[in-house]
């Protein structure tokens, strides 16, 4: 029996969810997803400045699985900036928190 899949939380939710690069037709580019919790996980830990215990608590997840995640996300972020494909954000098994705990967060 498989265990059951638990939620992580986010705390922002972005206004823009696609990023190309410039000057490229849509229709030639590759893409890459990132979900929301990998990209939850850049905004705590790159933009925010947490350490991956304290970004970890406040997605309810352990540190390992944080920084499984952070590594995923940044993987694909290297991948679109080099080899020049676009970005999606979308997917995922999340669910957005706001209040206690979420300073700067928007829903």
């Amino acid at each position: 029996m498989p265990r059951p899949i638990k939620f992580r939380r986010i705390g922002f939710k972005p206004h823009v969810n696609y990023f190309k690069p410039a000057g490229v037709p849509l229709a030639q580019l590759e893409e890459v997803v990132l979900t929301m919790e990998e990209f939850e996980a850049i905004r705590l830990k790159d933009v925010e400045g947490l350490e991956q215990i304290e970004a970890a608590k406040k997605m309810d997840i352990s540190q390992p699985t944080f920084n499984r995640i952070l590594c995923s996300a940044r993987k694909k972020i290297a991948d679109a900036l080099i080899n020049g494909k676009a970005i999606r954000v979308e997917g995922g098994t999340y669910q957005f928190v706001r209040g206690r705990g979420w300073r700067g967060g928007r829903n």
